[in-house]
């Protein structure tokens, strides 16, 4: 077998052209007959024993073509893209062309390769970086949240106020009549915290236990049920009980007991603090990281295969399907649940996935240019860390994780801290002037559109 021809096409597609010459089919078929025949019947022959040519007869010249070609066709690509030096992404669109000779084979294998990649300028991208603040009143919140997680409740035999919970029977009519899911009983709820239709909640403050009450609302225009969108209901009420909540004294064995690190409220309050500052640290970061991503794939030129887009696609879906199975759900069934059919539902990630592909790309290209390598010693901690993680030994992860691989992975992350490190952060705006540079840029396109 030959490499004829060695075509580029658009949209990094590389097209061989491979010639099979007759004894070379002619072996693969004689193959194909010795592993196919010996299930072919012919009449006037046990089972497994007709000459090739007899079944050839029988059955037509191109009995044994489709496994013959099965058989050369691996050693054939094999040689074709050895011999080419192009990088797959993907597997290749076969089609067969006119042979050479009569009974051979002509086979033109449309490989999707790494595309060519330009950038644009990537050192010293200008983008905005949040500056990570934690005020005082952010952390007297978060001390709030947990006052109320460690609350308590206790039965009062007052007059309900916004903030108690009322434990009621209830039934909605719409025009005198009982509608459906409008009924409950002994159902607790909180007076203020906007779980029902508005006005509901504030009608039940003064009640008291044993009351009754005919609370009347309007449910909203834009409400769910569309059969009572807009209406007037009338909701016959009973009170049961009336319970306030209590909440702990903010002091230091409050913060004992929320805290298995504190001692005193000081110290939970720097704690919170410390905990709020870290993740909008890392939040801030990771926003930067993208901006940076962003700002560099903008400007890079590459033609990307769709194979390329398709693979990473395969991945978050699976990945998706991972993360289902862990909580005990197939893909499918969550599918049928949702009433999503499996192509709308791939199609979901097709701009992530193509957004992931030119990432990656850029990245190999940076860390080509500017000949980004990785150590030994990288290698040797990366190892050491995933067997950390996994909880297995070193030479188990070794074993399952390349070190080619795996240098090619601390590339990219090397690429992507040399981005960061040579980005330039600029302040963001403030909100009011990004709101007024939004309106300029609305004004200035709603008047391009005018002149058209």
């Amino acid at each position: 077998m030959e490499l004829k021809n060695t075509e580029k096409q658009e949209h990094s597609i590389v097209a061989l052209t491979i010639e099979v010459s007759k004894a070379e089919f002619e072996a693969a078929k004689d193959k194909a007959f010795k592993k196919a025949g010996k299930n072919i019947t012919v009449p006037g022959f046990r089972k497994g024993h007709a000459p090739r040519k007899m079944i050839e007869k029988l059955y037509g010249d191109g009995v044994f073509f489709e496994d013959a070609f099965n058989i050369i066709y691996p050693d054939a690509i094999e040689m074709a893209i050895e011999q080419s030096g192009i990088q797959p992404v993907g597997r290749a669109d076969v089609d067969l062309g006119d042979p050479a000779e009569e009974g051979g084979l002509t086979i033109i294998a449309k490989v999707p390769v790494q595309p060519e990649v330009e950038l644009g300028a990537y050192k010293g991208v200008e983008v905005e970086k949040e500056t990570v603040k934690v005020p005082a009143a952010d952390v007297k919140a978060e001390l709030n949240r947990l006052a109320q997680r460690n609350a308590r409740t206790e039965t009062v035999e007052r007059k309900a106020k916004k903030n108690d919970t009322v434990d009621i029977d209830f039934e909605g009519f719409v025009d005198g009549v009982a509608f459906e899911g409008g009924k409950a009983e002994h159902h607790e709820l909180t007076l203020g915290s906007g779980s029902f239709i508005p006005g509901f909640e504030d009608q039940l403050i003064g009640c008291k236990a044993g009351d009754e009450k005919d609370v009347v609302v309007t449910f909203p225009e834009e409400y769910h049920a569309k059969e009572l969108a807009g209406k007037e209901a009338v909701f016959k009420c009973k009170v049961h009980k009336v319970e306030e909540t209590i909440l702990p004294e903010m002091d230091d064995e409050f913060a004992k007991d929320v805290s298995d690190t504190c001692e005193t409220l000081d110290d939970l309050k720097k704690e919170i603090a410390d905990r709020l500052k870290k993740e909008r640290q890392e939040a801030a970061d990771h926003a930067f990281e993208e901006k940076v991503l962003d700002a560099v794939i903008a400007t890079m030129q590459a033609d990307i295969p769709q194979a390329m887009i398709d693979s990473q696609t395969d991945a978050f879906v699976q990945d998706f399907g991972y993360r289902l199975q862990m909580q005990g759900m197939q893909l499918d069934q969550y599918l049928k649940m949702t009433g999503t059919e499996p192509g709308a539902f791939r199609a979901m990630f097709h701009d992530q996935a193509e957004r992931q592909v030119k990432v990656r790309l850029a990245l190999e290209k940076v860390a080509a240019l500017e000949d980004i390598a990785v150590s030994d010693t990288e290698i040797e901690e990366e190892y050491a860390k995933m067997a950390e993680q996994y909880g297995l030994e070193a030479d188990k992860v070794k074993s399952m994780v390349s070190v080619d691989a795996l240098r090619n992975d601390l590339k990219i992350s090397n690429a992507l801290e040399f981005l960061k490190k040579n980005a330039k952060v600029k302040k963001p705006a403030s909100k009011k002037k990004a709101a007024e540079a939004e309106e300029t840029k609305a004004e200035a396109e709603a008047a391009d559109e005018s002149a058209e």
